[in-house]
């Protein structure tokens, strides 16, 4: 399964380098949290700033909470609300356009020692109804004009394998490689490529593990976007920290 893993993270990764036509350069600043309620329940929530290309202004806030559902150790349920302001141009006008989601997920967690380091595995599938905000000039000022939706399905696999080798590992520094396809299910001529395949998102990242409640880590992360006639391939430097409580 890792092997497997890992030669598809770097499969992905090359194609989108042999096949990109625009080259941007960005960074990606974030925090994911959970808080537990009981054995059962707990609350999710992430917060994300982005910048623009060569890091030149911030280009988007996301905000996204929602509610965790234990189905056992190793399978998680949750449903969720995001926020996203993404500042956007029109007609040379450039103003702040909202999106909203309403989000459902399932995780399944695997567990595995990796030549002594017991290492994670975790799978996501997320299901996003999207609206979108339509930005329309105004008075020289973009706003708001209507909202149009789209469906998106994606698919998250993230690795963590300690440096170090350790049966518990709840000190020290790690390694962290992943990667996320995202799928329109529903496409809209407005908001989207009009293809099924939207973007990949591979991504490596060194980090320390400060207890079994923090993590902190920085990586690198290459954002392939396919377009209608243009695709981007994003060079991304991502800072993230992650707190379970």
């Amino acid at each position: 399964m890792k092997k497997i893993f890992l030669s598809l993270l770097l499969l992905l990764n090359l194609c989108a380098l042999t096949a990109q036509t625009r080259k941007d350069f960005t960074g990606w600043g974030a925090v994911f949290a959970s808080y537990k309620l009981n054995d059962k329940l707990s609350i999710h929530f992430d917060a994300q700033l982005r910048s623009s290309d060569e890091w030149e202004k911030f280009q988007s806030v996301l905000l996204r909470p929602g509610l965790n559902y234990n189905i056992n150790s190793k399978s998680i349920a949750t449903v969720g609300y995001a926020y996203i302001d993404t500042q956007r141009s029109k007609d040379g006008i450039a103003g702040w356009i909202p999106e909203h989601r309403i989000w459902q997920q399932y995780i399944y967690k695997q567990g595995f020692n990796l030549d002594g380091r017991n290492t994670s595995l975790q799978h996501r599938l997320r299901l996003e109804e999207r609206f979108v905000g339509m930005g329309v000039a105004e008075n020289n000022e973009l706003v708001r004009d209507d909202f149009e939706f789209a469906l998106r399905l994606r698919y998250f696999a993230r690795m963590v394998m300690p440096l170090q080798k350790t049966d518990n590992f709840t000190k020290g520094a790690f390694v962290a490689f992943q990667d996320e396809l995202l799928f329109n299910i529903q496409n809209n001529d407005k908001i989207t490529n009009g293809k099924v395949f939207d973007q990949n998102r591979a991504y490596v990242a060194l980090g320390w593990r400060f207890s079994s409640k923090f993590d902190l880590e920085a990586g690198y992360m290459n954002q392939y976007v396919v377009g209608r006639s243009l695709d981007i391939s994003n060079s991304i430097i991502q800072l993230a920290g992650y707190v379970r409580l």
